[in-house]
């Protein structure tokens, strides 16, 4: 936890002692009353709290200094995995910086995974939220649940930008993939960007059609199967590190 994320309500009420983030400051920051640390309210502002007093709860006062990073125009379209890999994911993803992530429901997909228990109780804004503390940043991206992959593309919307579909290599010319990073490297990635990440057994031809229909291209990441949250973190680093590269830099 790199910075200590609050909602706005919070930002001006004592902190109790036994919230975990209290424990942080007090047992793994050692601050005291009179010491500062990073803290920011979600989505607003990043800046610095100075400590009043430590009782039973932390009062302090907040003094924002920036808006915190911004989100990178990025936004993933992922077929729900096993909750135990959509835990890394949320948490990779938010650490990326990563605008949105989109889940939807697949032809070959798991259909259990999408009543996961990591859905209530706010479970999973909890790991977008660690994710972004440890990357000191703010701002946590959105999600959303969609029940196919056509709702998920409807709430796309129309082709703008770059799209890059993640497959597996294929025997049909209909359906040939390009290195992403020879992809990347030659067109660069357009934002906003969407890239589409499919669950455990991938895509069926079906929806194949689909994501090409949509703008998408089909790419790869070398002949292994990667699971979900592996191809996702090892797709979205390469698209950010070329949308972040100086313009005049060679990637």
């Amino acid at each position: 936890m790199n910075i200590v994320l609050f909602d706005e309500p919070e930002i001006s009420v004592p902190l109790p002692l036994s919230d975990p983030r209290a424990q942080h400051i007090v047992t793994v920051l050692r601050k005291r009353a009179g010491d500062t640390f990073e803290a920011g309210v979600v989505n607003r502002a990043a800046g610095v709290a100075r400590i009043g007093a430590v009782t039973d709860a932390i009062t302090f006062e907040f003094t924002p200094q920036t808006e915190g990073l911004p989100l990178y125009p990025l936004h993933m379209l992922v077929g729900f995995p096993r909750p135990i890999q959509l835990r890394r994911l949320f948490r990779d993803m938010a650490g990326l910086g990563v605008q949105e992530i989109h889940l939807a429901g697949t032809d070959l997909g798991e259909k259990s995974y999408r009543d996961s228990t990591l859905f209530e109780r706010g479970r999973a804004e909890a790991l977008l939220r660690e994710g972004s503390a440890q990357a000191r940043s703010v701002h946590v991206p959105r999600l959303f649940r969609h029940e196919s992959l056509e709702a998920a593309l409807e709430a796309a919307g129309p082709a703008t930008g770059g799209r890059f579909a993640l497959d597996v290599p294929s025997r049909s010319p209909r359906f040939a993939t390009a290195p992403l990073a020879e992809v990347l490297a030659s067109e660069g990635p357009r934002p906003p960007v969407w890239a589409a990440v499919g669950s455990e057994r991938g895509w069926t031809d079906r929806e194949r059609e689909l994501l090409l229909g949509a703008g998408f291209r089909l790419c790869g990441l070398g002949e292994r199967v990667l699971r979900t949250e592996t191809a996702c973190t090892a797709a979205a680093a390469l698209i950010l590190s070329i949308m972040t590269a100086p313009k005049n830099a060679e990637v």
